[in-house]
Parts: structure tokens; C-alpha cells; sequence
């Protein structure tokens, strides 16, 4: 149910107190024009949340990537998290992830067709995309993670929640998760409440739509994850071989065939887990968010294979998200030497989850027409022929 995985620690109160203010002070700035925004004659959305991690941006970034990708050249434009890199970086295919960060380098590989960079100020950020040497020139730019980000004023804001760390349960950092108040929430243009249960019910969603004290010019959806089937982390070696089987339906997993082991470094992974489970009982092994995993982490998920493995004769394989997959990759490319199981078995008992967003009530076509017609009307031979900025801050 909402608001079932928020913890609250109350001995922090006073700190959240002193966050707030100074939040609080720095958007009076923005409003006030003391500290400006800056916008752009190419359409920029802005895709973000208010709650420290685990909102499903990714996925739904990537939902916006399909969408746009069939008519336009879409450039996604990142922070970079946890990346070895300083300043902008434009990626090509052969970027290393530790250059980028996890969910770029997921973005760029998965979708080899947009552009990719990353840029802790996104203002230069989009400036570089928008030079002459970036080919195709992008049509729009998806700001990952950017609600914060107040120097870009966006043409469409959109704002995640966790259907089950909901913002009005919340309490502001460090005492909860909030990166902001609950009022920011009215900066956005679209809130899309993600990982939903497949069904919820009018009252429910009438109850969310008021608790949230929607503005009329809002558009408020709802979404959940869907999975797709199993696809084997050594298939994503640059040199891997072809003596394994490149896929594994989910459904095999209700056969019971198999020793399941779930490792994760994401920031929320409990809709995931109770999803699974639908399929097999497994064993969770849980890290932080943009966790880099080292040798400790993975004898530790070696022995996990081993205990799993003793005494019967299935099949253990681990399964993980497509962001953990990124930097377990990477291990093995800079660590061939290591014990693990792992690396000795170069990924070949691995399998990789893969996660799209769906709309609920019929609402895609809704949010797609929305996100469309926006891209057209603001695109660069749009603005052009307008001669002004037709979104102009």
C-alpha cells in the first residue's frame, strides 16, 4: 500500500528543519529572479523526482527515448553519477562506464542511436549539445535527474513519486527522504506516480490526486514496471562466445529448475522484489544505490552460490537489474584475475532483468500526444520560422 516503505527518523527533525529553510530560501531566489533560468529554442524535458533515489527515472527516461527516437534525434544529458570523469563528456560506443556513470552508459548501449552526455552543469551541458560538431544535431533534449537543476528552465518538467514513498508521507532530508518541500511539486507540469500495483482503484487514485493538492494546469499518471525476459550478463561482454543460452523467459522460473539469487544495488528494490516472487522464491542480496561492487561484495555473492548449490541439483543462477549490470560488467573487464564466481565464470550464471514503465487507465496515448505535440510545436524549424522562443523563461 502507499506510503508502506517509508521510515521516518524523528531524532532528525531539527535538521530537517535547517535543510528546509535553506531550500526554501534558494527557490524564493529563483522565483523572485535573483537567481535566473535559463531556457532554450530546442525542446527540453526535464525528468526528476523531489525523493532521494529509487522513482524509476531510468526507466522512464527510456520510455521517453522510444517514443521520441521513431522521428526525432533525442540527447539525453546526465550528471553522471558517480563517474571517474570531471566536466562534459559526449559518449560514443566505446566510452567505459566508469567515465560516464551506471545509468548513462546502461542508456547509450541499450539505445547506440541518441546521443549521450554528461555534464554536472547542465546549462553548458546543452550548449554543447547544441553545437555544429554534435551530428545529427538533436532535435530534444531529456534532462536525467534535473528537477533541482533551477539554472535550465525546462519546456516540460516532469515529476516522479513512488506510489509507495509517496511525498505527502515524507519528510524533508535528513529526517526523511525529500530533496525539497512538498510545495516544489507544483513547478512540474506532469507527475507521474511509478511503480504502481497493477490495479488501483478510482477512490485510491482520487484520495492521491488530492492529497498531492494537484494545480489545474497539472497532469497527474500513474505507471508500473513491467519486465521483460532474461538476457545473460556475459552476452554483454565486448568479446563474449555463443556457448550459452542468450535469453531465459521469466516464466521458466515458476518451474522451479532453478536456485534464484536477486543481487541489487538500486535505491528501492522492493517493488521488484515482491514482482519476482511471483515468479520463484529467491535469495536477496541488497547493496547501496550505484553500489561499485569490489572483491569482498562478490566472495560474498560467491559463497551465496555455493551454499545455494549444495545438496540439490539445480541450476543457481543470480539475477540482476540493468544498472548493477552495467558496473558487474565492468568489473570483469578490469578485474579477469578475480576468484569470484563471477569473474571465473565471466557472467555466464548471471541473467539480467529487464524493466519498462506502462501506463495504467489507458493513459499513453494521452501522455504520449502531450509529449509529441510539445516537441513539434517547439522544435528548432518551429522556433525558427516564429523568429522568438516560443517558451521563453
Amino acid at each position: 500500500m502507499e506510503g508502506d516503505h517509508i521510515k521516518i527518523w524523528h531524532g532528525l527533525t531539527p535538521l530537517s528543519w535547517l535543510y528546509g529553510a535553506g531550500v526554501t530560501f534558494r527557490n524564493i531566489l529563483f522565483e523572485c529572479g535573483v537567481l535566473r533560468s535559463e531556457s532554450f529554442d530546442i525542446p527540453v524535458i526535464s525528468v526528476g523526482n523531489i525523493t532521494a533515489g529509487g522513482t524509476g527515472k531510468t526507466p522512464h527516461t527510456e520510455y521517453l527515448i522510444r517514443l521520441l527516437s521513431q522521428k526525432h534525434q533525442v540527447a539525453i544529458l546526465s550528471r553522471g553519477y558517480k563517474r571517474k570523469s570531471k566536466g562534459y563528456r559526449l559518449a560514443d560506443s566505446d566510452t567505459p562506464m566508469r567515465e560516464i556513470g551506471d545509468e548513462p552508459y546502461q542508456m547509450k548501449h541499450k539505445f547506440p542511436h541518441i546521443h549521450m552526455a554528461v555534464d554536472k552543469n547542465r546549462r553548458n551541458g546543452i550548449h554543447q549539445l547544441c553545437n555544429d560538431n554534435v551530428q545529427p544535431p538533436a532535435d530534444v533534449i531529456i534532462l536525467d535527474d534535473a528537477y533541482q537543476h533551477r539554472y535550465v528552465q525546462p519546456g516540460v518538467n516532469i515529476l516522479l513519486m513512488d506510489y509507495h514513498r509517496l511525498i505527502y508521507f515524507d519528510k524533508l532530508l535528513p529526517a526523511g527522504r525529500l530533496r525539497e518541500p512538498k510545495s516544489s511539486s507544483h513547478r512540474a507540469d506532469i507527475v507521474i506516480v511509478t511503480k504502481c500495483p497493477e490495479y488501483i482503484t478510482p477512490m485510491e487514485q482520487h484520495g492521491i490526486a488530492r492529497s498531492l493538492a494537484m494545480q489545474p494546469w497539472q497532469k497527474l499518471y500513474y505507471t508500473r514496471f513491467v519486465y521483460g525476459d532474461l538476457h545473460s550478463l556475459h552476452s554483454m561482454l565486448p568479446d563474449a562466445d555463443g556457448d550459452i543460452t542468450p535469453t531465459l523467459p521469466l516464466a521458466q522460473l515458476q518451474e522451479g529448475k532453478y536456485n534464484v539469487i536477486l543481487l541489487t544495488g538500486i535505491a528501492s528494490p522492493q517493488q521488484m522484489e515482491y514482482d519476482l516472487h511471483k515468479y520463484c522464491d529467491f535469495t536477496p542480496i541488497h547493496f547501496a544505490d550505484h553500489h561499485n561492487f569490489n572483491r569482498k561484495d562478490l566472495a560474498i555473492v560467491s559463497n551465496h552460490v555455493r551454499q545455494a548449490t549444495a545438496g540439490n541439483d539445480r541450476k543457481t543462477i543470480v539475477i540482476t537489474t540493468e544498472k548493477d549490470a552495467t558496473r558487474l560488467t565492468d568489473y570483469i573487464l578490469t578485474h579477469p584475475d578475480d576468484p569470484s564466481h563471477l569473474c571465473q565464470t565471466r557472467g555466464r550464471d548471471y541473467y539480467v532483468l529487464p524493466v519498462e514503465v506502462q501506463f495504467l487507465n489507458d493513459q499513453a496515448d494521452d501522455f504520449n500526444q502531450f509529449i509529441l505535440g510539445y516537441v513539434h510545436k517547439n522544435s528548432r524549424n518551429s522556433t525558427l520560422s516564429q523568429g522568438k522562443n516560443p517558451r521563453k523563461a
